[in-house]
């Protein structure tokens, strides 16, 4: 397995598997990897030739007030974690090489971003985006792999590539899961024992709430109130929304009439957010 730090040299050695006829998957990451990320490695792994791995804490993404320089880290433990994973590049830069002095382009989506995530963290999605543009520039994949958990993110991701033309496919692996529901992150780390418990009412809504459209209840409005209430009943003091969207367009319904619906939602445990949700695919009468 090789460790790349450097740009200049990541896209010389993504060029010459280019020319050999290598077929490259690319898998965005912050680090911290768990088993969530090894899914995607091995989604990765299955197509393509090569696996590259990127491990880069984007200090674009997070806002001035947010978690960049507690955010977890451990190169060594990421780097046995990709290996026996089968990945066979880890891009490991150092800000400076991404983002040098007199840095000032960025790309930046400007209809979904502004909704949900985006207006809770209003610069997120412009550095997640340009990020992800560099990394394609810089890797030169021909596929990437992207997690289901983030599904603002992936659907930006995807628009990007449409509108901008990148010749990249986008595979969107499913979200794993504890085995009491919890969507593994690598935030998970700051929770406090009684806040990691609590936490599972996240998925326990997502839970309720696919349950109640797939019994044909329509009225959004009526599942939210009942969603927080879960929520709010073990312990989150923050619930920062609960949104039911259509997955084509990304847009919030108020009524489900619509074959397949994406149920999102965000919380705060003690100074830790997650986000977490389910695509309910409503039984047809």
């Amino acid at each position: 397995m090789k460790i790349i730090r450097s740009v200049s040299e990541m896209q010389r050695e993504a060029e010459r598997l280019r020319v050999a006829g290598r077929k490259i998957a690319l898998v965005p990451t912050m680090g911290y990897l768990h088993a969530g990320h090894e899914s995607l490695m091995r989604e990765a792994r299955r197509s393509a030739d090569v696996v590259v791995l990127s491990l880069f804490v984007n200090p674009t993404q997070f806002g001035p007030s947010e978690d960049f320089s507690r955010y977890p880290r451990d190169f060594e433990r990421d780097k046995a974690v990709a290996a026996g994973a089968g990945v066979d590049v880890v891009f490991f830069p150092e800000a400076h090489e991404v983002y040098p002095d007199g840095f000032s382009v960025y790309v930046e989506e400007q209809e979904v971003s502004r909704i949900l995530e985006g207006k809770i963290r209003p610069t997120h999605f412009r550095g997640v985006t340009t990020i992800v543009a560099k990394l394609f520039n810089v890797c030169k994949p021909h596929v990437a792999v992207f997690g289901q958990k983030d599904a603002q993110q992936a659907f930006i991701i995807g628009k990007m590539i449409r509108d901008l033309n990148f010749d990249v496919k986008m595979i969107v692996a499913p979200i794993v899961r504890e085995e009491d529901g919890l969507a593994m992150s690598s935030r998970n780390v700051y929770l406090s024992a009684n806040d990691r418990a609590n936490a599972t009412a996240l998925y326990e809504s997502l839970r309720f709430a696919e349950s109640e459209i797939k019994q044909g209840e329509t009225t959004v409005g009526k599942i939210r109130e009942s969603m927080e209430r879960m929520i709010r009943s073990k312990g989150a003091p923050a619930v920062d929304y609960i949104a039911f969207l259509d997955p084509e367009r990304f847009r919030e319904i108020d009524r489900i009439t619509i074959p397949t619906v994406l149920v999102a939602l965000a919380a705060r445990y003690g100074g830790t957010r997650l986000i977490d949700n389910a695509i309910v695919r409503v039984k047809s009468s």
